[in-house]
């Protein structure tokens, strides 16, 4: 049984989607032929100062140079964490996946920093820990992830010595050492020639051979057969690209390792929606939109600028959509498996407005650029370099982040409404087989004055049960744990084919048919959602035709703050100093108030210890009906 959950991680990876667009946006730029020609060989498309010039390194790294060489001094004494057998057993004894990763993290981590205080000092101190680090990351089994190790032949959490994943994880480690094996060989072989030779070694083995022998790993989308893509595929491909372009100067084999990529990541352009939003949320936006970035600036560079895409409206869309989704004091728009709250990476927000010219993501940037501020982003070297690199515009830039009155994402059923008042409303139509999924199709939030009052919780923390069979017992996940009904008792379900249909958005307005996203057992014909939002307040409306009636309906809200019902028809809410009211008729429906505790820390770091569900059940039952709500800023 514990396999078989385990197993249904990759169905879920792999799930079929709805729409596939033959866009191939990179591979009609070239053929492998012409791509040859244009290869930047032995890496003279790296911007940065060799090793040993110490010059260089002063300059590009200014003021930043003291913080990385005291952050690389807390590693010197770092203990090289072993992890054990039965740390990645523990996936699958008792679903925890911080046992195996806290540690290996932890690793990756110091070989990061020790690397960085080396390159800014230049005096060899922080060799001898950095060879200790490389060496040990070389003894592993595997560079992957206990959750992710199950497209193993055993299809098992502890890793097998002959089958190398490719993983988030081991892409990641694996683009590290490959900029360590850049910068430091000459290093390393003044101590011993070996340790260059093993790092160079296993770099092959376990990231350059796999990805080009082995086409089976789900991300790739190689012969793309109705699989989800996310953010796997860009995150993976950049880390491949980038071993690539460090380690290999063979034009042939470079020629080839370049070019599946760029196959891989069309599939992706092909797999998501044009209009740039994602559907894993803004959480994810950084590992999806933003590895697209990392891609697209290796493949540039390693093509001498010949092939680049950035002019293309969607990507510029794709960036777009983290300032679109951004509300104010920290809080975003949070379907999917993404947090409510959250910052975005100013830099690597800068970047992107950067690539494709966009005046509203650079202000965006700058506004989220904190004093002091260390580019920094753990064991993602190209990141933290490309950080650096562009830190003297970013100072530059002037902040600025206006909430538009409508913005509307027509493939992917996001709609965004505000107004002067403060007031903004997020809805979303879609379909439950979305990637990082939450069977809430149809759903909305709602920020007063820049502060959440219908809230979407978010999720907690990864287990195995997250990706699994299991997942929709988890209450974050499902459709009563949203601003959602109950339809005759019945939730929404989980698949592709359940889903918002008659979706219409217009300039302060959202609807759509959600009985489509409930199964037969919910007995409803037509059950329209829409919002409506004017000056300071919300207007959230059902009207609904039912089959039958077998049970009362309920309609669902989830808020936080401090609540008091007292008042006949109203739930007054008061969260910090904001003051909102949610107006129902209180002779359609009953309030029950229910209280959730949040003891995840994912989810209590965001809302406090508790949360609360309104549920207003219908006194009546109808066949036909109407449910009106407002939410108003008082």
């Amino acid at each position: 049984m514990k396999r078989l959950t385990i197993l249904l991680f990759t169905l879920f990876c792999i799930s079929a989607s709805f729409a596939y667009t033959e866009r191939n946006l990179l591979l009609k730029q070239i053929d492998i032929n012409r791509l040859k020609d244009m290869l930047v060989l032995n890496q003279q498309w790296v911007i940065y100062p060799d090793y040993a010039d110490r010059a260089g390194w002063d300059s590009f790294l200014g003021t930043f140079k003291d913080e990385y060489i005291r952050r690389g001094e807390k590693q010197l004494q770092h203990q090289w964490q072993v992890v054990k057998a039965t740390d990645y057993l523990a996936f699958e004894r008792t679903g925890n996946r911080k046992v195996m990763e806290d540690p290996f993290d932890a690793n990756n981590r110091a070989i990061a920093d020790l690397l960085m205080a080396e390159l800014a000092e230049g005096k060899g101190r922080f060799t001898d820990q950095l060879v200790n680090g490389v060496f040990h990351s070389c003894e592993m089994t595997s560079w992957a992830l206990a959750a992710h190790l199950i497209v193993q032949p055993s299809h098992r959490s502890l890793p097998t010595h002959d089958y190398p994943v490719i993983d988030l994880t081991s892409g990641d480690l694996g683009g590290l050492l490959a900029w360590v094996h850049y910068f430091m060989h000459d290093s390393f072989d003044k101590i011993n020639p070996e340790i260059s030779r093993r790092l160079r070694y296993e770099l092959q083995t376990r990231i350059l051979d796999p990805y080009v022998n082995n086409d089976s790993f789900w991300w790739m989308g190689r012969n793309y057969n109705g699989r989800m893509l996310n953010n796997w595929n860009p995150w993976c491909n950049s880390n491949a690209l980038m071993c690539f372009m460090l380690l290999e100067n063979d034009r042939d084999k470079l020629a080839q390792g370049v070019y599946l990529t760029m196959e891989s990541v069309d599939k992706f352009l092909n797999y998501i929606k044009a209009d740039g939003a994602c559907e894993e949320g803004p959480s994810y936006w950084g590992h999806a939109a933003g590895k697209t970035l990392d891609y697209l600036e290796l493949l540039s560079s390693i093509t001498g600028g010949k092939v680049n895409i950035f002019a293309e409206p969607m990507i510029r869309n794709m960036g777009e959509y983290i300032s679109r989704s951004y509300i104010g004091k920290g809080w975003v728009v949070n379907f999917a498996d993404a947090s409510a709250h959250g910052e975005g990476n100013a830099y690597l927000i800068y970047r992107f407005g950067k690539a494709v010219d966009s005046d509203e993501l650079k202000g965006f940037a700058a506004l989220m650029r904190k004093l002091p501020s260390l580019p920094y982003n753990g064991r993602d070297i190209f990141r933290t370099l490309a950080s650096i690199a562009i830190d003297k515009e970013l100072q530059q830039a002037v902040p600025i982040h206006e909430s538009r009155p409508f913005t509307w994402y027509p493939e992917t059923e996001f709609c965004y409404l505000s107004t002067k008042n403060g007031v903004f409303l997020a809805a979303k139509g879609g379909y439950n087989d979305e990637s990082h999924n939450h069977n809430d199709a149809g759903t909305c939030s709602v920020w007063m004055d820049q502060t959440p009052v219908l809230i979407d919780a978010g999720v907690g923390t990864y287990t195995r049960q997250t990706f699994s069979s299991e997942r929709y017992s988890i209450w974050t996940m499902q459709s009563d744990y949203h601003n959602l009904p109950m339809i005759n008792g019945v939730s929404e379900k989980y698949g592709k084919n359940y889903k918002a249909t008659q979706v219409k958005a217009g300039k302060n307005s959202f609807s759509a048919n959600i009985a489509t996203a409930y199964p037969e057992e919910a007995q409803v014909k037509r059950w329209i959602r829409s919002y409506i939002v004017a000056g300071r307040q919300a207007t959230i409306n059902d009207s609904f035709e039912l089959k039958k009636s077998i049970t009362p309906n309920v309609v669902n809200f989830m808020t936080w703050g401090e609540l008091d019902h007292s008042k006949k028809g109203e739930v007054a809410i008061r969260i910090k100093d904001v003051n909102a009211v949610l107006q129902y008729d209180a002779n359609k429906f009953e309030l029950t108030i229910e209280p959730v505790e949040l003891a995840d820390p994912r989810l209590s770091n965001v809302w406090g210890k508790n949360i609360y569900r309104l549920s207003f059940k219908a006194r009546q039952q109808t066949i036909k009906g109407n449910y009106s709500f407002m939410i108003k800023k008082i």
